[in-house]
């Protein structure tokens, strides 16, 4: 889906393209893409390394156009892992600026796409553009980083009780999101640092802004690593809780085979075909029976003062 607005703010559409423009496209289809290379101006090559899900982040300038690439978290419920990233391409040129993404996300939904916070107003400057884009893509990291956590606290309610390994894959996928966002804040960093730094971006750079956007990227990278270290030794513990839960059921089994073992090795004694003084008691039967429950009562207390059971 491709829309055209007056202006960065996301609020006016237009049907044509016009100088200042900002064109949003979201997921789009073979004759979009032709679309976009054709009309207005993206070269193929940038276009199929924006839609490569791999891609990482970076920065090309051209004499007639600059191409930034960052990486945004999306959540996804295909694969059993509830979040990944995904490349956002920002190309400027100097008519218009187009932002392309491969699915619909929450830094640029396309429906209200709008990255401010103010009210309606008019906005030309393409760079501060997309440093607002870098802050709101750190302030989404930092979200479902919250989401992360408290997946991963439910997770580890489960885990002490259990005996199974299917906590610990969906730790593992809570981990595998995790290594996600680190690689892909680590490289955003990358960016904005080569932003900041440029000598060919002759737009005057909010200082404010930037600052507000490392922070916000830098304070995701550190709860993301935080995390990370926090599940890398909660997965190494709950394995051994694992296997120590499995320990105890073997050992109550085994107890309680104890306990039954006792019965049957009496009632296979005086159940043998050879004269004993017993056998022509009337109260034979009942004798062995109370006899039995005795020593079984016995062996639980045993392994009761123990602590066996």
């Amino acid at each position: 889906m491709i829309k055209i607005f007056k202006t960065f703010g996301g609020y006016l559409d237009v049907a044509e393209p016009e100088k200042g423009c900002w064109i949003n496209a979201i997921n789009p289809t073979k004759e979009e893409i032709i679309k976009l290379s054709e009309k207005y101006g993206l070269p193929s090559d940038a276009i199929n390394d924006i839609l490569d899900v791999d891609e990482r982040p970076r920065i090309e300038i051209e004499d007639e156009w600059t191409l930034i690439i960052l990486r945004i978290p999306v959540e996804t419920k295909n694969n059993g892992v509830p979040f990944h990233t995904i490349p956002l391409g920002i190309f400027i040129a100097e008519n218009h600026t187009l932002t392309l993404c491969l699915q619909e996300n929450e830094v640029l939904p396309i429906d209200k796409p709008s990255p401010f916070r103010e009210q309606y107003r008019q906005i030309t400057d393409n760079i501060n553009f997309v440093l607002r884009l870098f802050l709101r893509s750190g302030n989404l990291y930092l979200r479902y980083l919250k989401h992360i956590n408290q997946m991963t606290s439910l997770i580890e309610q489960d885990l002490e009780k259990s005996i199974k390994n299917k906590e610990l894959n969906k730790l593992l996928k809570m981990e595998k999101c995790l290594v996600f966002f680190i690689t892909s804040i680590k490289a955003n960093e990358i960016v904005l640092a080569k932003l900041r730094n440029s000598k060919k971006i002759t737009s005057e750079i909010n200082e404010d802004l930037l600052e507000d956007a490392f922070i916000e990227n830098k304070q995701a990278l550190e709860m993301a690593q935080i995390y990370s270290d926090i599940q890398s030794g909660m997965m190494d513990a709950f394995a051994s809780v694992i296997s120590n839960n499995l320990n105890v059921v073997m050992k109550q089994l085994t107890l309680i085979s104890i306990i039954l073992m006792i019965p049957t090795l009496i009632a296979s004694i005086f159940g043998m075909n050879v004269p004993n003084f017993m056998e022509n008691s009337a109260w034979a039967l009942p004798a062995i029976i109370l006899g039995s429950l005795i020593l079984s009562f016995l062996g639980v207390i045993i392994f009761k003062k123990r602590q066996w059971l």
